[in-house]
C-alpha cells in the first residue's frame, strides 16, 4: 500500500500547508493520486458481477477495492516521480475539494447503479428484492474496510523507515530504503502465506476434524448388510465422518423407489470409506471397494463411483436421482479425502482431491475389469465442483473416458479442471464457451439446461457419454487468474440468461469481482449459480436412458427432489 513512499519521498510542505494539514488528524491524511484511483476502484466494485450481494458485503467488497486501488495510485504517483526526477508536490486545496465534490457525486451514483443491478440480478434468479436500508450499509463498511486496511498498510510503511533508519548507518540512504522494503514485503509475505494462512488452514482442519464427529440428527446406523458401517461392514460407522454418515444413513428406501415407480424396487447399495479409515487415499479406495464387492455392488445393474467434495460431501440430490432413475438396482461408492469445506478444499486440497479421485476409481476399474464382459454392471462416473476435478484426473481424455465408462455427469467444473479446459478451449467454431460444442458432441456435451435439448441435438450421441452441467452465473466455472488481464470469452460472446448484458471485462477489476461471487454461490435459487438441485435429473435421464423411463418421471422426480 502506502508504505512503497518512504520519508524522502513525501511531499515537502510549505509552512501554511504544515499548518493546514495538523487540523486533520494523522490517520485521516491521505495522499490525492492514491485517493483518487482509490475513487475509481471503489465505485467499479459496484459493477455488475454473476451473483446478488447484500449492502453489507457489498460495501466489504468495495472498501478491499478501494484499498488496493489506493495502494496501486501511491505505488504509481511514486514510479512517475521517479522517472521524471521530481519532488511530490502539496495538492492545493481547491484540488482536494474538487475530489471530495466528485467523489460524493461519484459514490452516490455508484450506490444507486449498484442498487439497480443487484436488483435486475435478483429478478433473473427470481429472488426477493433486498431492503434499501440495508443496501445502505455498503458506504460505511467500505469506509471502515478502507481505513483499517491503508492502517495496516501505514503500519507496515512505518516498518520499513524504521528498518531503512538503522541500515543506513551501514550503508547508503537509498540502498537502505530498497532493502528494508524488499525485507518487509518478503516477510510479509511470508508470515501471510506461512504462518497466518497455514495457521487458519490448520485450525479450520481441527476445529472440522471435531465437528467429523458429530452426527447430524436423525441419521443412525444401518442395520442392513447393503452399506458401510452396516451389519458386516469392516468400515466402523464412527470413522465415516459427518458427511459420510450422512450419505450411509440417507437416500430413498426401497419403500420410497417402490411407491414411486408403481412396481417392487431394489434396496440400493452404499459404500463409503472416512477420511479416518484408512490413513491414505490407496488404503481408503481399497477398503471402499472391498465393503462394495461385500454388499454385491458387482452384481448391480448400475455402478457409480463418485468424487467427494471438500469434507466429503456427496451431492445427495445427484445419488438419490441416480437411484430413483436404476429402481434401486445400483452401487455407489465414495471415499473422503479432507475435513475442510468445499470452497477451502479448492484453495489447498486440490492435490488430495486428485489423488482420492484416481484411487477410488482404479481401485473400481480393477475389480470391475475382472468380471466377465456380461456380467459387468453399467460403469458410471460422478463429480461435482471440486469433485469433478478430483473425477477428471483418472482419464486422459474423452476417448478414455468412453472406453472404461459407461457414462459420466460432471457438475460445475472449475475453470482448471484440466479436461474441461481441453474440452472448452477446443470447442467447434462457433460455439459459446458457456455451452460449448466439441467435435460434434460425438461423446462429450455441455448444457446449460439440461431438461431441454442437450447441443447438438442433431448429432447422434454415442452410447458412452458425457456431460458437463454448466450455469453461465456459476462463479467456480468462470474463477481463473486469467480473468486480471485477459478478456474471457464469455464476456465477448451474448451473456448467458441469468447474466446481466451490463457485465463487461475490466482489467483487475472482473477477477476481484468473480472472486468475491465464490462465496456466494450456494445462497442462490436452484437453477442458477453454483446451485443445480433438480437438475441432476435430467443428466442422469440422459446419460442412463433406462427402458420405459419418461418425460412425465423425469418432472416428477425433479419436482420430489426440489420440494422435500
Amino acid at each position: 500500500m502506502e508504505h512503497f513512499l518512504t520519508h524522502a519521498e513525501q511531499p515537502t510542505v510549505a509552512p501554511q500547508a504544515r499548518r493546514a494539514s495538523r487540523t486533520w488528524p494523522r490517520w485521516l491524511r491521505y495522499t490525492l493520486p492514491g485517493a483518487w484511483v482509490a475513487l475509481v476502484f471503489a465505485c467499479l466494485a459496484f459493477t455488475p458481477s454473476l451473483l446478488p450481494r447484500s449492502g453489507p458485503f457489498q460495501g466489504f467488497v468495495g472498501g478491499l477495492s478501494a484499498a488496493m486501488g489506493y495502494g496501486l495510485g501511491c505505488l504509481g504517483a511514486w514510479l512517475w516521480r521517479e522517472f521524471a526526477d521530481r519532488p511530490a508536490r502539496t495538492p492545493r486545496q481547491r484540488a482536494w475539494q474538487a475530489f471530495f465534490v466528485t467523489a460524493g457525486v461519484a459514490l452516490v451514483a455508484a450506490l444507486l447503479l449498484g442498487w439497480h443491478w443487484q436488483q435486475r440480478l435478483r429478478e433473473l434468479m427470481g429472488m426477493p428484492s433486498s431492503g434499501r436500508a440495508g443496501y445502505l450499509l455498503a458506504l460505511p463498511v467500505a469506509a471502515v474496510v478502507f481505513f483499517v486496511l491503508i492502517a495496516v498498510g501505514r503500519g507496515l510503511r512505518a516498518v520499513t523507515r524504521a528498518g531503512a533508519t538503522r541500515l543506513a548507518r551501514h550503508m547508503g540512504r537509498r540502498a537502505a530504503r530498497a532493502t528494508s522494503g524488499l525485507a518487509v514485503v518478503v516477510l510479509t509475505a511470508l508470515v501471510a502465506s506461512g504462518v497466518l494462512w497455514d495457521g487458519l488452514i490448520s485450525m479450520a482442519d481441527r476445529t472440522l476434524a471435531v465437528q467429523d464427529t458429530m452426527t447430524d440428527e436423525g441419521v443412525v446406523r444401518p442395520s442392513t448388510v447393503l452399506r458401510s458401517g452396516g451389519a458386516g461392514s469392516p468400515i466402523a460407522w464412527e470413522s465415516l465422518g459427518r458427511e459420510g454418515r450422512n450419505f450411509i444413513g440417507r437416500g430413498p428406501s426401497v419403500e420410497d423407489l417402490s411407491r414411486f415407480h408403481g412396481t417392487a424396487a431394489k434396496e440400493p447399495i452404499r459404500a463409503y470409506a472416512g477420511y479416518d479409515s484408512a490413513p491414505d487415499a490407496e488404503g481408503r479406495a481399497a477398503l471402499a471397494v472391498d465393503d462394495l464387492e461385500r454388499a454385491g455392488g458387482f452384481d448391480r445393474a448400475y455402478l457409480l463411483v463418485v468424487t467427494t467434495t471438500g469434507s466429503g460431501w456427496v451431492v445427495p440430490e445427484s445419488v438419490d436421482a441416480f437411484e430413483y432413475l436404476a429402481r434401486g438396482d445400483s452401487a455407489i461408492v465414495a471415499m473422503q479425502y479432507s475435513h475442510l469445506w468445499s470452497w477451502l478444499s479448492v484453495l489447498v486440497d486440490q492435490e488430495r482431491a486428485r489423488e482420492s479421485g484416481r484411487a477410488l476409481f482404479d481401485a473400481v476399474y480393477e475389480r470391475w475389469s475382472r468380471l466377465p464382459p456380461g456380467q459387468r454392471p453399467k460403469l458410471l462416473v460422478f463429480g461435482e465442483s471440486l469433485g469433478s476435478y478430483g473425477g477428471e484426473t483418472a482419464f486422459s481424455g474423452e476417448r478414455d473416458l468412453a472406453n472404461r465408462t459407461d457414462g459420466v455427469l460432471f457438475v460445475g467444473p472449475p475453470n482448471f479442471n484440466t479436461l474441461y479446459r481441453a474440452f472448452t478451449d477446443h470447442r467447434d467454431p462457433g460455439s459459446p464457451e458457456i455451452e460449448p460444442i466439441y467435435r460434434q458432441g460425438r461423446i462429450v456435451r455441455f448444457s446449460r439446461r439440461p431438461g431441454s435439448d442437450i447441443p447438438p441435438a442433431s448429432e447422434p450421441w454415442g452410447d458412452s457419454r458425457v456431460l458437463y452441467l454448466l450455469h453461465p452465473s456459476d462463479p467456480i466455472i468462470w474463477w481463473s487468474p486469467r480473468l486480471l488481464v485477459q478478456r474471457p470469452d464469455w464476456l465477448r460472446e451474448p451473456r448467458g440468461d441469468d447474466v446481466l448484458g451490463q457485465m463487461v471485462w475490466i482489467p483487475f477489476v472482473t477477477f476481484w469481482q468473480v472472486t468475491a461471487d465464490l462465496p456466494l454461490g450456494m445462497a442462490v435459487p436452484a437453477g442458477y449459480g453454483h446451485v443445480y438441485t433438480g437438475e441432476h435429473v435430467d443428466g442422469w435421464a440422459a446419460l442412463l436412458r433406462p427402458e420405459g423411463w419418461s418425460a412425465d418421471q423425469t418432472a416428477r422426480l425433479r419436482n420430489l427432489l426440489l420440494t422435500r
